[in-house]
């Protein structure tokens, strides 16, 4: 690994920590100023209807990632011309659909009794429709806002535009706090959220423009060839953001339709807790995409593997020492983090720790069939995965309460594992036994050894009479 790489890793594992910094930020003060201002019962719900709108996010079918993939290798390659073919091509579909979806979304929750079937009593049946309304185009306006970030990924800026994302979505959450202090209901929080991301996408228009002047916004470029050729692998990243919803919102629902919004409250916020290191574990995965993306454009088979295997060693590392740290901590953290609301339950906290060790292997080797445009069946297994684990997360929670909607959690991570490690080693050119024995050993730069000698080195002589 040459040092050009280790730098844009350095840089870039400094912007997605700021990144995922932000979203700890958002997360763990959200809790407790809802808990503060507003009921647990009308939390509990606010949490249900929000989980709906981000089943909306598999809306763009995947174009915004595959063509981040598709300018990444293009530019690199010094084909500016492509790059620009391929973002003006992807960003009229993305509009487009995401058009028509916000247009088609206000009919079918007309006509669509959301609240009765989401068995909801603090939320009106209107205020709930709205709710939905609103939080669905800030969904859909985030399908722009990844297609804009890969036009810094592609010039190497990708820690630039990671920071601006951050930044806007703070200040978007800071604007739907506002509301919640001053004692409004859902249905204007959900407004004001909506509309500070709408200021926020302008915005970051208008920075990609000032910062890529080859980037236009015009369609002179754009040609359906282009969207053709990307419509299978982009087709497969559908079912990353339906796998998530399925994986987050999907087991919240069905823990809310088997023991009731309390017990969601509880579920919900015990597994904010234990998600604080899977935030890092994708911390990692961010870091290292692009330069997966560009080792395999360059058909450089060496670096593919030592970029596999340190970023799933470093994942690792980074899961089990904040396991450890939230297992110690973790109970006394929920209870202050909640002023008392939620109590706080070791058990529950140790399976759902659990959980995050297992995705933290599976999903950073996924990073070489994703980061490669090589993900189709990853996306199937995915969703696969998730759909089995929604049943039995119901059919746990009915029999066995929290824990068994905890433990549900473990299945969906294994069916991963299992498909993901072999099929990463192959695209890699690596094998398992090479692989695990890689986990345990220290990376040649980090040796004592070599640290010695480069800080000697550094070191200017001592001068002798």
């Amino acid at each position: 690994m040459d040092s050009g790489t280790k730098r844009r890793l350095l840089l870039g594992f400094l912007s997605n920590w700021v990144s995922k910094l932000a979203n700890t930020i958002i997360q763990l003060i959200q809790v407790p100023v809802f808990l503060h201002f507003w009921s647990v019962p009308l939390y509990g719900e606010w949490m249900i209807v929000n989980s709906i709108p981000s089943y909306l996010a598999f809306s763009n079918i995947g174009f915004g990632s595959v063509a981040g993939n598709e300018m990444t290798m293009l530019t690199s390659a010094g084909d500016r011309e492509g790059a620009l073919r391929v973002f003006q091509s992807c960003w009229w579909l993305v509009a487009g659909i995401c058009g028509s979806v916000a247009v088609l979304l206000g009919p079918v929750l007309y006509f669509v009794p959301v609240a009765s079937g989401l068995k909801l009593h603090e939320i009106s049946p209107s205020d709930t429709k709205w709710i939905i309304f609103y939080l669905g185009l800030s969904v859909l306006l985030g399908q722009l806002e990844q297609l804009l970030q890969s036009a810094y990924t592609c010039i190497g800026r990708y820690p630039y535009g990671s920071f601006i994302k951050s930044v806007i979505s703070l200040l978007a959450f800071a604007a739907m706090m506002v509301p919640v202090v001053l004692g409004y209901g859902a249905r204007t929080t959900a407004l004001v959220f909506a509309a500070a991301n709408g200021l926020g996408t302008v915005l970051l228009c208008i920075l990609v423009r000032r910062d890529i002047p080859w980037i236009e916004y015009g369609w002179r470029h754009a040609r359906f060839s282009e969207i053709r050729r990307l419509t299978a692998p982009a087709l497969a990243f559908m079912g990353f953001p339906i796998g998530n919803a399925l994986n987050l919102q999907g087991t919240l629902m069905a823990v809310g339709y088997a023991l009731g919004p309390t017990d969601v409250v509880i579920f919900g916020t015990a597994r904010t807790v234990s998600r604080v290191a899977l935030q890092m574990v994708q911390m990692v995965n961010s870091t290292f995409w692009p330069e997966v993306s560009l080792a395999y454009g360059a058909k450089n088979e060496e670096l593919m593997r030592t970029l596999h295997r340190r970023s799933c060693q470093m994942a690792l590392i980074i899961a089990f020492v904040i396991v450890l740290c939230m297992m110690s901590f973790g109970p006394w953290f929920l209870t202050h983090w909640t002023g008392g609301h939620v109590p706080p339950s070791r058990p529950l906290l140790s399976i759902l720790l659990g959980v995050v060790i297992l995705y933290a292997l599976w999903s950073t080797s996924s990073t070489v069939l994703v980061a490669t445009n090589l993900h189709q069946r990853l996306a199937s297994w995915y969703i696969a995965g998730t759909s089995i684990t929604i049943v039995f997360t119901y059919l746990l929670a009915k029999s066995h309460g929290l824990y068994g909607a905890a433990a549900s959690l473990l299945i969906s991570e294994l069916i991963m594992n299992c498909y993901v490690l072999p099929s990463s080693l192959h695209v890699a050119k690596d094998t398992f036994p090479a692989f695990m024995a890689s986990l345990v050993q220290i990376p040649p730069s980090l040796h004592p050894r070599q640290l010695l000698a480069r800080l000697s080195r550094s070191k200017p002589g001592l001068e002798t009479e």
